[in-house]
């Protein structure tokens, strides 16, 4: 180092010999920036930063920093917009102080109220696909044990769950809230519910999906399948998995990670951030955690990891619902059983999932709504009531409640009912090879 800087000072006396010669101020400069390593970092190549310089340094640097700041207000703007929440975005860019006197605000403020103008309310038909849990690796579950059948009919796999997803995305149809298919009024302690027609964007058709009873009882690891959910670095709901070599994975394995993928990729898919439904019992457990009381039993880290996957789905923009606490026919039940199952489920699961207002009846299986059965449930707070056909779409909306039917997705209406989907997807186009 020493006859390296020896050699550097040998250079810089030349230099000043040179000058002594006539050599100018900017060529003494340049060589001297050369000897020193500083050469083209300063203006003129100046062997230090002058005071000017630094000035004009520090004024670019907070130019840029603040046209980045500009930029990720509008990016943020725009992603808001991306999903539909105009409202949202024009709130926001007003609160940008970076953007007070920046001419895209101005551009970004028009095409976001061309957007609210494009609006409409859509009054036609809405259907509901309702899944269950995904199978990831087929060769495993698809093997001829026992579990085969359970997997083949009442599941469908990943790539079969994309290609749906892909299918209704390219034919328009957009994800909607249920519960913006009603106006609740409240008067005292009740309320009225009064029908309401979607608004979604022009060219858009609203959609409502669902997941029925995640609780992953039936899912085996090591079987190709998720077998519980759980919350990643990121706050977001991954589901966990085992591959064929023993190791625990995290990530889009099941329907919730799997829909949030395309909507990262494809946002203009959720309108104003609907997600889905995921209903839920308890008996067999929840997110694929037993959480039912037992003598001698600690389920209290089952319960906080229940907790914490439902407030990220909550977050995420989810509606959880329930499935009652047996996930049992209700049709079937007598009302003093119905009662006693409901309450169950509030006792029970409410306190680690939230509120709640929707159920997603079991099997499709209805109360009749003349019985006292239909009061009861709605007195509890379950004002948005889904069934099942398995065709059509039907949505009815009265004073007390908003009832809907689902269709259920799964491999064994795949092979028994295929055409039931022919005004959304062709069965033959988005089935798995594998299957």
């Amino acid at each position: 180092m020493q006859k390296k800087n020896r050699w550097r000072l040998a250079g810089i006396a030349a230099v000043m010999l040179l000058c002594g010669t006539g050599c100018s101020r900017s060529v003494l400069n340049y060589q001297i920036a050369e000897c020193i390593g500083t050469l083209g970092q300063y203006e003129n190549n100046e062997p230090v930063e002058t005071p000017k310089m630094k000035a004009e340094r520090e004024q670019k640097e907070s130019e840029a920093a603040l046209e980045q700041e500009r930029q990720a207000a509008l990016d943020q703007a725009a992603r808001l917009a991306q999903e539909y929440r105009y409202e949202e975005a024009l709130a926001y860019l007003e609160s940008a102080e970076s953007l007070r006197d920046d001419e895209r605000k101005a551009e970004a403020v028009a095409q976001y109220q061309e957007g609210i103008s494009k609006l409409y309310q859509y009054d036609g038909d809405i259907p509901h696909f309702s899944f269950t849990n995904l199978v990831m690796d087929t060769a495993r579950a698809f093997d001829g044990d026992e579990y085969d059948s359970i997997y083949r009919s009442n599941m469908i796999t990943v790539t079969e769950f994309r290609n749906i997803l892909q299918t209704l995305y390219d034919s328009g149809y957009i994800l909607i809230d249920i519960h913006s298919l009603a106006q609740e009024t409240e008067e005292g302690s009740s309320v009225t519910m009064t029908e309401l027609h979607p608004t979604v964007p022009q060219g858009k058709k609203p959609m409502i999906l669902s997941v029925d009873n995640l609780s992953y009882s039936s899912m085996r690891n090591g079987d190709g399948v998720a077998t519980r959910l759980t919350v990643g670095e990121d706050g977001e709901v991954d589901a966990v998995y085992t591959d064929e070599g023993g190791h625990e994975l995290k990530g889009d394995y099941d329907v919730i990670p799997v829909l949030e993928a395309f909507i990262d990729e494809h946002p203009d898919f959720s309108f104003q951030g609907a997600r889905g439904i995921v209903s839920v019992a308890g008996k067999r457990g929840v997110f694929g955690y037993p959480v039912e009381a037992a003598e001698g039993v600690d389920n209290s880290e089952n319960q906080s990891a229940v907790r914490e996957v439902a407030a990220a789905l909550i977050d995420q923009g989810w509606t959880l619902a329930s499935a009652g606490y047996s996930y049992d026919r209700m049709s079937e039940m007598s009302y003093e059983t119905l009662s006693q199952d409901i309450t169950g489920w509030f006792n029970n699961v409410g306190p680690l999932v939230g509120g709640c207002d929707t159920l997603l009846y079991p099997y499709g299986a209805e109360v009749d709504y003349s019985s006292e059965k239909g009061p009861f449930l709605i007195n509890r707070g379950l004002r948005y009531l889904v069934g099942m056909w398995a065709d059509g779409d039907h949505t009815e909306v009265n004073e007390t409640y908003l009832r809907q039917t689902r269709r259920m997705v799964t491999g064994y209406v795949f092979t028994n009912s295929p055409g039931s989907f022919g005004s959304y997807f062709q069965v033959s186009a988005i089935l798995d090879p594998a299957r």
